[in-house]
């Protein structure tokens, strides 16, 4: 087990059993669970995510997995031809009872405080052209894979391809408009957020190598992604709303962000991007688009469905859906 060697060798940490957490490697030593992450590539990346980190352990967020340095001082070992950060976290099976709603708010309200944005992490107010930029290059993606490769999966990708522009472009649209709100409130600053939210909902620990700096509205419409896409009641997405609104209330603003987030198909892109890397399947394509049917069929009335009135604040809807 050369991981934990490493461990042994550069961090002076005997392990006991291995277990994965997700995706994650890890080693427990007791009550402690030491994580190996590759850093290949992502330095910097990775270290602007241990600041956040430390400063969210330093205002007692709970059910962190923070980066520890090795017996050099340093946060990088190489070994075995890769570059390896070792995350910590304890007690991995501690159970909180807090609503996922008010644990979000609290934990956004935590991370506006942070002293300054991040550079390498922070998408907060770059939607737009990182959308754009996504779109871009999956559509090139897409064309020049399914001349490469052209099964079946291609083929009915290369079908869907027209689709998956318009809804993006519609949604980069809405985005657009949203930006000239004027509506807004101390809430839409800046906050520590998640990559993907739904992978916390998950697992209950934030790992250092999640962690985003963005709009908190990211995380609000992630989480009601993830509720429409297992076709969950409505009544799951109303109350994580309103436990939300308790703490921190949602401006004009921020629900047109949310909206817009839900527009974008950031889980058709998600699905496409595993299809390059692995040995995609037809089937689980046509799975996922029918999904998306339900998708669109919820998103309709998503604003009816929480209680917005669009009309008396004036917010505008896509009509298409």
């Amino acid at each position: 087990m050369p991981l934990k060697e490493m461990l042994n060798i550069h961090y002076r940490i005997q392990t006991d059993d291995k277990l994965f957490l997700g995706e994650k490697e890890g080693y427990r030593q007791d009550d402690n669970i030491y994580v190996t992450i590759s850093g290949k590539n992502r330095e910097t990346i990775l270290m602007e995510q241990a600041a956040l980190s430390y400063y969210l352990r330093e205002n007692e967020v709970e059910m962190l997995a923070i980066p520890i340095p090795n017996m050099n001082g340093e946060w990088y070992t190489s070994y075995a031809e890769d570059s390896y950060m070792v995350l910590h976290v304890k007690n991995a099976n501690q159970q909180y009872s807090k609503p996922i709603g008010i644990k979000l708010a609290e934990f956004h309200q935590v991370g506006s405080k942070f002293s300054y944005e991040p550079k390498s992490i922070s998408s907060y107010g770059k939607w737009k052209d990182l959308w754009i930029e996504k779109l871009t290059a999956f559509e090139k993606g897409i064309e020049a894979q399914a001349q490469e490769t052209p099964n079946e999966y291609y083929r009915i990708l290369m079908d869907y391809l027209p689709y998956l522009i318009g809804v993006s472009e519609n949604a980069i649209q809405y985005l657009q408009e949203s930006e000239r709100e004027q509506r807004i409130l101390s809430t839409d600053q800046g906050t520590t957020t998640f990559i993907r939210f739904d992978s916390f909902m998950e697992q209950s620990i934030i790992w250092a190598d999640q962690l985003a700096y963005d709009h908190p509205s990211r995380d609000i419409a992630e989480y009601i992604r993830s509720t429409f896409l297992k076709n969950d009641r409505s009544e799951k997405i109303i109350n994580f709303l309103n436990d939300y609104q308790t703490i921190s209330p949602l401006s004009i603003f921020g629900w047109r962000l949310v909206y817009a987030r839900l527009l974008f198909p950031i889980h058709l892109f998600d699905f496409i991007e595993k299809g390059f890397v692995t040995t995609p399947n037809a089937n689980e394509l046509r799975r996922i688009m029918k999904v998306q049917i339900d998708y669109e069929k919820r998103l309709s009335n998503f604003y009816e469905t929480v209680g917005v009135d669009t009309e008396s604040w004036e917010i505008p809807v896509v009509q298409w859906l």
